[in-house]
């Protein structure tokens, strides 16, 4: 039987095995708030790989140490880090899956020591401290940071780029009015707002030529808000920049009551997809294999993105080829488990 969950999926360049993506995941578990790689990421990472997921994607990593969500995520900022992630993609590449990392800012959602920067002198809410609004120099500095950190994923050998655009953190931040209430060339029309995105893109891709995803929140749930066909129009914005998909979450900008259920955010992935006419990636509590194969197959999405169910089952994509009655490899080490 053939499944569209387990057909081979090529962007640009690089062909995975199946359409089975392990969304980023923040690990909470770099101890010494350097920002390197430990025996946990390794052990949670390849685990992942061993079960047979076609793309894992590394968690936010900062570009900076000022843009970690906390003093514990993962770092990209120093030539330091590239030997960690080299072991890590050689890892995970030998278990036959293609790698991705996610580089970030956290922005005002930052909750490191000292300041935290912002499109606009805006805080999130009363839990987290006031930013401090971004001078022009600074945004030139960070989309220098997001350039440096594509430069080391490219040397770290991962196969795929995720630009971090979604929930809220700085990308987010400057896309949406409700946080973005600069009067200069990077604020007040969707267009400014844009800006920054735009040359993140535009910095990225003079040091990276391979497949360019970028994640997005194509609702902000609140009145005054961004609505998915705000994000039509950034995504075709970001399609003649060269962005090979983009992977479609929802929220975080602003808070907001969201009704959450089982494939909620699908139905944005779908307008993305179809009215801005580029491969896009589903996400959001999607558990079982039908409901990924029906995402697949009615053309609201070109992949899968699985986040919780894969940290209560790393072997999910065996859990889902079984539910959709197909075979699929394993490691020759765990044969005599599926027998």
């Amino acid at each position: 039987m053939e499944t569209a969950l387990f057909s081979p999926y090529t962007i640009k360049n690089v062909t995975l095995k199946n359409r089975i993506v392990m969304s980023p995941m923040c690990m909470y578990s770099s101890h010494n708030e350097d920002g390197m790689l430990q025996d946990w990421h390794y052990t949670h990472y390849v685990s992942r790989a061993v079960g047979q997921v076609g793309l894992i994607m590394v968690e936010a990593t900062a570009v900076t140490p000022q843009g970690r969500i906390s003093p514990l995520d993962l770092g990209i900022w120093s030539d330091k880090h590239i030997p960690g992630f080299k072991k890590l993609v050689e890892m995970i590449k030998a278990q036959g899956a293609k790698t991705a990392i996610q580089i970030a800012h956290a922005g005002r959602k930052a909750t490191v020591e000292g300041d935290i920067v912002a499109p606009s002198a805006i805080a999130f809410n009363e839990r987290y401290k006031t930013p401090k609004e971004l001078t022009i120099n600074e945004i030139k500095k960070t989309v220098e940071a997001f350039k440096d950190g594509a430069r080391r994923a490219k040397e770290s050998g991962f196969d795929i780029i995720e630009i971090h655009g979604a929930h809220g953190y700085l990308i987010n931040e400057f896309l949406s009015p409700l946080s973005n209430k600069r009067e200069d060339e990077y604020g007040g029309n969707s267009e400014n707002r844009y800006r920054f995105l735009q040359e993140v893109i535009e910095a990225i891709k003079e040091v990276w030529d391979g497949p360019l995803i970028v994640r997005i929140s194509a609702n902000d749930y609140t009145n005054d808000g961004l609505t998915p066909d705000d994000y039509v129009d950034y995504a075709k914005r970001m399609k003649d920049q060269g962005v090979d998909l983009i992977d479609v979450s929802s929220g975080g900008v602003a808070p907001a009551k969201i009704d959450v259920y089982p494939g909620y955010q699908v139905v944005f992935s779908d307008k993305i997809r179809n009215d801005a006419n580029i491969p896009t990636g589903a996400v959001g509590l999607i558990t079982k294999a039908v409901q990924a194969e029906e995402i697949l197959k009615n053309n609201r999405a070109d992949l899968i993105f699985i986040a919780r169910e894969l940290l209560r089952d790393p072997y999910w994509p065996r859990t889902a080829a079984k539910e959709l009655g197909v075979s699929i490899e394993s490691p020759k080490q765990y044969d005599r488990g599926w027998l």
